[in-house]
């Protein structure tokens, strides 16, 4: 069968490059065409689009990229006319993925959809465009499922996706991973994950980077968004004790001590490696302000939305300071902060059930074509 799968970021292309393997397992005879990144295609599916063209973060980015975002849409309705699948797969990114789940729909294609958009956090109303234009959901956070139910639409919880990249990923030694980064083996690290986006990792590093010069125990290391290149991040490495690491942030967070990290994908995906963090978020303010006036939520970081309780620190906005992230951070390398944020991280991880989400999601997807 022919699959057509968009994924918009770095997280859809992690996650749809495990589905692909999965898709292919399942049916041995999969033509797979995908709008992703290098992961998707080195699965085997072939890209159309990488998400590198599409990743706009915030609302004023949005309206300043509009008309790419247009001319995205019309390119993405005519590849699929031309490829005819015989089903349109859509991973997270809503903003796009709705508008051409309403198209897709319309015209006959079987639409299912994996990792849902965030309509629990802010405008519920797309739960009707999803009811009206997905066929299948298959949701990956617990209380999801109960999300749904309340508006009368049933989806399936497959679990979540990560525990399959982080028991799947290979990591390497500390000795190996220090030697080849050029790091000091016998001092702990101080991980420091500041999104993938370019205007998000220049906002956000030169926040983090101030707490450097009062933890001179330790060593800080930037991972490296895929999408951005080394010479980004050169001028953030004048600073001693900080180094750069690219494409081997699990390998990272396997050693790290502990971490500081823009809100998003990451927060859950240190929690699963059980490094203590400070989650981070500070956007432009006019997008911030109109966020701040549309999200319902207590919390922004995944794990303490899964948990429905404050777990690890959110530093959002105004209370982003050197100072607060200096002190949050102080909390979290030792003592009692230290020891009940990884207690937290265990029923965590209790709760995320079972690996195998890709695999239970193509083998659902195929079986009910």
């Amino acid at each position: 069968m022919k699959y057509y799968i968009i994924a918009g970021e770095a997280s859809g292309d992690l996650h749809g490059s495990n589905l692909v393997k999965a898709l292919n397992k399942h049916d041995p005879e999969a033509d797979i065409r995908c709008w992703g990144g290098d992961l998707m295609q080195q699965a085997g599916a072939t890209l159309a689009k990488h998400y590198k063209e599409m990743a706009f973060m915030g609302f004023l980015e949005v309206v300043k990229n509009i008309n790419s975002i247009f001319k995205n849409i019309s390119f993405c309705k005519e590849d699929i006319t031309q490829f005819q699948p015989d089903i349109v797969i859509f991973i997270d990114f809503s903003g796009f993925n709705l508008r051409i789940a309403k198209w897709a729909r319309q015209r006959g294609y079987k639409t299912n959809y994996y990792i849902s958009p965030q309509v629990w956090a802010s405008r519920a109303g797309r739960v009707e465009k999803i009811k009206k234009y997905i066929d299948k959901m298959y949701v990956i956070l617990p209380f999801e499922k109960g999300f749904y139910q309340k508006y009368g639409y049933e989806v399936t919880f497959v679990g979540h996706p990560l525990l399959d990249a982080i028991t799947t990923t290979p990591v390497k030694p500390l000795d190996t991973f220090c030697r080849e980064n050029k790091l000091d083996h016998k001092r702990p690290i101080i991980a420091l994950l500041p999104g993938s986006r370019k205007q998000e990792v220049e906002k956000m590093l030169h926040v983090m980077l101030t707490v450097v010069q009062n933890f001179q125990d330790y060593q800080f290391v930037i991972a490296g968004a895929p999408s951005l290149t080394n010479d980004f991040y050169k001028k953030f490495l004048t600073i001693k004790n900080v180094r750069l690491v690219t494409n081997e942030t699990y390998t990272l967070l396997s050693h790290a001590h502990a971490a500081l990290v823009t809100s998003g994908t990451a927060t859950l995906e240190t929690a699963l490696f059980k490094v203590p963090q400070v989650v981070c978020y500070k956007g432009n303010w006019i997008s911030y302000q109109i966020a701040k006036r549309i999200i319902t939520l207590k919390h922004i970081s995944l794990v303490n939305l899964i948990m429905n309780k404050e777990v690890v620190k959110e530093l959002i906005q105004n209370d982003l300071t050197p100072k607060k992230l200096n002190d949050e951070l102080a909390k979290i390398v030792e003592g009692d902060g230290r020891k009940k944020v990884l207690e937290a991280y265990d029923a965590l991880i209790k709760k995320l059930g079972e690996s195998g989400a890709s695999d239970t999601t193509a083998r659902l997807i195929v079986e009910n074509m």
